[in-house]
């Protein structure tokens, strides 16, 4: 199986392995860029989760190639605290803009 790297701005779900090999197919919630800290970001959720009432978010950062391509390899885990504080403000804007609960 081979891998086409894409943005994650240009689709609407991607499938991430964990550890032990494991496929989860996640949709896109959106994506954001910011000037601050130079990066891009992407909120995603389990496709399996989509008619829940409830689900769990995931927000990764990501620097595109310089054809602007990503592979999921390229999605970085959050560890700054001010750098989540940031993502958790956008998300929060998002769902107050709407109409959803946080």
């Amino acid at each position: 199986m081979s891998e086409n790297p894409q943005s994650p701005k240009d689709l609407d779900e991607v499938t991430l392995s964990d550890d032990q090999g494991n496929e989860e197919t996640y949709k896109i919630l959106f994506t954001f860029d910011s000037d601050d800290y130079g990066k891009s970001y992407v909120f995603l959720y389990p496709k399996a989760d989509e008619d829940s009432d409830e689900v769990e978010l995931q927000a990764y950062s990501f620097e595109p190639d310089a054809n602007g391509d990503v592979t999921a390899g390229d999605l970085l885990p959050i560890e700054d605290e001010e750098e989540w504080d940031m993502v958790q403000e956008v998300l929060n804007t998002f769902t107050s803009d709407d109409g959803q609960d946080q």
